[in-house]
C-alpha cells in the first residue's frame, strides 16, 4: 500500500518556503528596504545615523543620507532585501548617484506587483507588461535627452547644474555653488580621461566648509625628515617600497649569542655598513627626493641629509600609488640597476600649512590633470559625509563627460516616463495592460515621495505636475524651495541621462528577478566536527 505521508528530501535543519509564502517573504523584505531609505530621497530628505558595533570600529558613527552607504552598512537575512542592496551598490559603482532612487523604484514596483498577484494575475504576465513599459519609458527618456557637448560654454553650464542638483540632496547643499565649481573644475582638468585617481581628496579638521579649496598639483599628508631640505626644485623622485629599519634581526625566533660586548658593537657596525651601502645605491640613481612606503629610521635619515636628499617616510600605499601615477615614476624595491629605474619628476616640492598641519605640495607634476581637493569641516562626521557627497558628484560628472546627454530633474523625467507608459497601457490588450498601468504608478511615486519628504501636499503637486506634462510642458518639475510646480530649465535642475537610464533598467531587472521567485530554500549550515585532539 502506498504511503501518503509527505516526503522530506531536505536535511533536518534546512528550511523551505513555497509559492505564496516565498513570494510574500520576498515582497516584505524588499519593501522594508525601500521604506528604510524612503525618507532620504530628494533635496529635503532626512539623514540617518549609523552606529558601528563591530570589534574594530566599535562606537564609530556615520551621519549620512546616501542610499548606498546606508544599505551596505546594514546586515540583512532576507534574500530579496540583499538583491536591492546589490542594485544600490552597482548603481553607486556604475554612475555614482541615484542609489536611493533605484531602491525606491524597485520597492514601488514590488508593491504594485503584490496587488496584481493578489488579483490572481500570474507573475509572468506582470513581467511581460513591465518589459513593454520599461522599453517605452527608456525610449521616451532618450527622446527627451538634450546634448550640449558641441557648445563648450553650454556644456560647462550643464555640468555645473548637474553638480548642483547632485549636491542639493547632500550635506553640502548650503554651499553647493562652491562645491559644484570645485567638482567641475577638477573633472574638466581630467580632459576626458575620467581617471578619478588623479583627483585626491584630503580631509582636514578645523575651519568651516567654505574654507575648502582646489589645489593644482598633488598634496601628501607627510613631513620631511630631520635636517633635510624643506623645499626642493627640479625634483627627481625615487619611489620605493623597501625596509630602511635594519637595526632589527628580522628572522622569526632567531637568537644571537655573543661572548663579549665588543661583538655586539661589531654587529651594529656591520648593520650600519649595510645601511650605508643601501643608501649609496639609492643616491646612485641620481635622485634628490626619496619617498618610501615604509619607515625610514634615524641613521638612514641622517645619511640622506648628508647627501642633500629629501627623504619622506611612510607614504601609505594609496598615496605612493597615486604619486607614481602623477609624477610618472615607478615603485621599486631593489636598487642594483639604476639604469632600468624610471624616476618621477616635478618642478617644486615644498611644505605648506593647512590649519595647524604641515603637508607636502608637489607642483608642476607631469600628469597635468592631477589636483587635490582640500575639505575643511568642524567634525569628522561632517568631513566624511562631505567626501561621500563630493565623490558622488565627481562620479556623475565623469559619466556625463563620457555620455554628455542630460535630462531635467525634480521629478520631471519620472513624470514624463509615467505619462508615456500610461498612454501605452490604453493600447495594450489583455492583462498586461494592468501591469503597464502599475509601472506608471510606480514611476509617479518618485515625485510623490520627493514632495512628501519636503512636507508639501504631494497629491496636489503631483496632480498639477501631471496636468502640466499632459499639456505639453515637459520641462516642468517640482520646485522644492517654493513648494510648487516650476520650470526645471529656468531653475537649472538638470540630471545626467546615464543616471536615469541606469536607474530604470536596474530597478526593473531587480524587481523582475524577485517577482519570479516561488521557492526559497535555506540550506542547513555545515556542522563543525568536534576536535578531540590526539
Amino acid at each position: 500500500m502506498m504511503s501518503l505521508a509527505p516526503v522530506n528530501i531536505l536535511s533536518a535543519n534546512a528550511e523551505e518556503e513555497k509559492a505564496e509564502t516565498a513570494r510574500l517573504s520576498s515582497f516584505v523584505g524588499a519593501i522594508a528596504i525601500g521604506d528604510l531609505v524612503r525618507t532620504t530621497l530628494g533635496p529635503k530628505g532626512m539623514d540617518k545615523i549609523l552606529s558601528c558595533q563591530g570589534r574594530e570600529n566599535s562606537g564609530e558613527i556615520h551621519v549620512t543620507n546616501d542610499g548606498a552607504t546606508i544599505l551596505k552598512s546594514i546586515s540583512v537575512d532576507n534574500p530579496a532585501a540583499k538583491v536591492l542592496i546589490d542594485i544600490s551598490r552597482v548603481q553607486d559603482q556604475e554612475v555614482g548617484d541615484g542609489t536611493t532612487s533605484v531602491t525606491i523604484l524597485a520597492c514601488e514596483l514590488l508593491k504594485e506587483a503584490e496587488i496584481l498577484v493578489g488579483s490572481k494575475i500570474h507573475p509572468q504576465t506582470v513581467i511581460a507588461g513591465w518589459r513593454l513599459a520599461a522599453d517605452a519609458a527608456l525610449k521616451a527618456l532618450e527622446a527627451a535627452a538634450i546634448d550640449n557637448s558641441g557648445n563648450p560654454d553650454k556644456f560647462r553650464e550643464d555640468l555645473l547644474n548637474i553638480a548642483r542638483t547632485t549636491l542639493s540632496s547632500k550635506i553640502l547643499t548650503q554651499h553647493k555653488e562652491l562645491f559644484a565649481k570645485l567638482a567641475v573644475d577638477a573633472v574638466v582638468r581630467l580632459k576626458g580621461s575620467n581617471n578619478l585617481d588623479a583627483i585626491q581628496v584630503i580631509k582636514k579638521l578645523g575651519g568651516n566648509m567654505t574654507d575648502s579649496y582646489l589645489d593644482e598639483g598633488f598634496l601628501l599628508d607627510k613631513k620631511v625628515g630631520v635636517n633635510q631640505p624643506k623645499r626642493m626644485e627640479n625634483c627627481k623622485i625615487l619611489l620605493a617600497n623597501t625596509s630602511m629599519d635594519t637595526d632589527k634581526i628580522k628572522v622569526f625566533g632567531s637568537r644571537v649569542r655573543v661572548d663579549a660586548v665588543s661583538k655586539v658593537a661589531e654587529l651594529e657596525l656591520a648593520e650600519k655598513q649595510k645601511m650605508q651601502e643601501k643608501v649609496k645605491n639609492i643616491v646612485a640613481h641620481g635622485c634628490n627626493v626619496f619617498i618610501n612606503r615604509q619607515l625610514i629610521y634615524n641613521y638612514p635619515e641622517q645619511l640622506f641629509a648628508d647627501h642633500k636628499v629629501m627623504a619622506i617616510e611612510h607614504a601609505d600605499f594609496e598615496g605612493i600609488e597615486r604619486l607614481a601615477l602623477v609624477t610618472g615614476g615607478e615603485i621599486v624595491s631593489t636598487f642594483g640597476c639604476p639604469d632600468k629605474v624610471k624616476l618621477g619628476t616635478c618642478d617644486v616640492i615644498e611644505e605648506i600649512m593647512i590649519g595647524e598641519d604641515k603637508l607636502l605640495k608637489f607642483a608642476g607634476v607631469p600628469l597635468g590633470e592631477a589636483c587635490t581637493i582640500v575639505l575643511r569641516g568642524a567634525t569628522q562626521q561632517i568631513l566624511d559625509e562631505a567626501e561621500r557627497s563630493l565623490h558622488d558628484a565627481l562620479c556623475v560628472l565623469t559619466q556625463t563627460v563620457k555620455e554628455p546627454r542630460t535630462v531635467f530633474g525634480g521629478g520631471s523625467a519620472e513624470m514624463l516616463m509615467a505619462n508615456v507608459v500610461r498612454d501605452l497601457a490604453s493600447t495594450v490588450a489583455g492583462k498586461e495592460s494592468m501591469a503597464v498601468e502599475a509601472y506608471a504608478k510606480a514611476l509617479q511615486m518618485l515625485p510623490t515621495i520627493i514632495a512628501d519628504n519636503g512636507g508639501y501636499d504631494s497629491c496636489e503637486l503631483v496632480a498639477e505636475l501631471r496636468a502640466a506634462h499632459k499639456s505639453g510642458h515637459i520641462t516642468c518639475g517640482l520646485d522644492m524651495q517654493l513648494g510648487r510646480v516650476g520650470d526645471m530649465q529656468k531653475l537649472g535642475i538638470t540630471e545626467s541621462y546615464q543616471v536615469k537610464r541606469q536607474m530604470v533598467a536596474s530597478a526593473t531587472e531587480a524587481a523582475e528577478m524577485i517577482l519570479r521567485v516561488d521557492d526559497v530554500i535555506r540550506a542547513a549550515p555545515r556542522k563543525r566536527a568536534p576536535d578531540h585532539g590526539h
